[in-house]
Protein backbone atom coordinates (compact mmCIF):
# COMPACT_ATOMS: atom_id res chain seq x y z
CA UNK A 1 0.00 0.00 0.00
CA UNK A 2 1.48 3.22 -1.08
CA UNK A 3 0.25 6.63 -0.10
CA UNK A 4 -0.70 9.13 -2.74
CA UNK A 5 1.55 12.18 -3.00
CA UNK A 6 -1.35 14.67 -2.56
CA UNK A 7 -1.39 16.79 0.63
CA UNK A 8 -3.68 15.92 3.46
CA UNK A 9 -7.07 17.59 3.70
CA UNK A 10 -6.24 18.89 7.18
CA UNK A 11 -3.30 20.93 5.88
CA UNK A 12 -5.46 22.49 3.18
CA UNK A 13 -8.18 23.41 5.72
CA UNK A 14 -5.57 24.86 8.09
CA UNK A 15 -4.04 27.13 5.43
CA UNK A 16 -7.46 28.16 4.09
CA UNK A 17 -8.58 29.07 7.60
CA UNK A 18 -5.34 30.96 8.27
CA UNK A 19 -5.69 32.88 4.99
CA UNK A 20 -9.33 33.72 5.78
CA UNK A 21 -8.46 34.99 9.26
CA UNK A 22 -5.52 37.02 7.96
CA UNK A 23 -7.76 38.58 5.30
CA UNK A 24 -10.47 39.38 7.85
CA UNK A 25 -8.10 40.99 10.35
CA UNK A 26 -6.34 42.96 7.62
CA UNK A 27 -9.66 44.31 6.37
CA UNK A 28 -10.75 45.14 9.94
CA UNK A 29 -7.45 46.91 10.63
CA UNK A 30 -7.86 49.10 7.57
CA UNK A 31 -11.61 49.72 7.27
CA UNK A 32 -13.14 48.62 10.55
CA UNK A 33 -14.60 50.80 13.31
CA UNK A 34 -11.13 51.22 14.81
CA UNK A 35 -9.18 50.97 11.55
CA UNK A 36 -6.82 53.32 9.79
CA UNK A 37 -9.48 55.04 7.67
CA UNK A 38 -11.66 55.74 10.71
CA UNK A 39 -8.62 57.10 12.56
CA UNK A 40 -7.94 59.50 9.67
CA UNK A 41 -11.58 60.65 9.76
CA UNK A 42 -11.40 61.22 13.51
CA UNK A 43 -8.15 63.17 13.18
CA UNK A 44 -9.62 65.41 10.46
CA UNK A 45 -12.76 65.96 12.53
CA UNK A 46 -10.66 66.80 15.59
CA UNK A 47 -8.69 69.38 13.58
CA UNK A 48 -11.89 70.99 12.29
CA UNK A 49 -13.38 71.09 15.79
CA UNK A 50 -10.16 72.60 17.17
CA UNK A 51 -10.35 75.39 14.56
CA UNK A 52 -14.00 75.96 15.41
CA UNK A 53 -13.15 76.10 19.13
CA UNK A 54 -10.47 78.69 18.46
CA UNK A 55 -12.94 80.82 16.48
CA UNK A 56 -15.57 80.56 19.24
CA UNK A 57 -13.03 81.44 21.93
CA UNK A 58 -11.98 84.50 19.92
CA UNK A 59 -15.62 85.53 19.58
CA UNK A 60 -16.18 85.05 23.34
CA UNK A 61 -13.18 87.26 24.13
CA UNK A 62 -14.52 89.94 21.74
CA UNK A 63 -18.00 89.79 23.30
CA UNK A 64 -16.55 89.93 26.83
CA UNK A 65 -14.61 93.04 25.80
CA UNK A 66 -17.72 94.69 24.39
CA UNK A 67 -19.75 93.74 27.46
CA UNK A 68 -17.09 95.11 29.78
CA UNK A 69 -16.94 98.34 27.76
CA UNK A 70 -20.72 98.82 28.17
CA UNK A 71 -20.78 98.01 31.89
CA UNK A 72 -21.50 100.53 34.64
CA UNK A 73 -17.89 100.52 35.84
CA UNK A 74 -16.41 101.32 32.44
CA UNK A 75 -18.54 103.15 29.90
CA UNK A 76 -17.17 103.66 26.41
CA UNK A 77 -19.19 106.52 24.97
CA UNK A 78 -18.15 105.80 21.38
CA UNK A 79 -19.37 102.22 21.69
CA UNK A 80 -22.59 103.35 23.35
CA UNK A 81 -23.14 105.84 20.52
CA UNK A 82 -22.49 103.14 17.92
CA UNK A 83 -24.91 100.72 19.61
CA UNK A 84 -27.64 103.37 19.89
CA UNK A 85 -27.26 104.21 16.20
CA UNK A 86 -27.40 100.60 15.02
CA UNK A 87 -30.19 99.40 17.33
CA UNK A 88 -32.41 102.47 17.40
CA UNK A 89 -31.55 103.84 13.97
CA UNK A 90 -30.73 107.25 15.41
CA UNK A 91 -28.55 109.92 13.82
CA UNK A 92 -27.31 113.29 15.05
CA UNK A 93 -28.79 116.50 13.69
CA UNK A 94 -25.56 117.50 11.96
CA UNK A 95 -25.14 114.20 10.04
CA UNK A 96 -26.15 113.39 6.48
CA UNK A 97 -27.38 109.88 5.65
CA UNK A 98 -26.37 108.44 2.29
CA UNK A 99 -28.18 105.32 1.09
Amino acid sequence: MTRSPRPALGTFVFFALALGLATYFTFAAVQGDFGLFRRAEITAEADALQKQLTMVQTEVVRMENLTQRLSDDFLDLDLLDEQARSVLGMIRADEIVIR
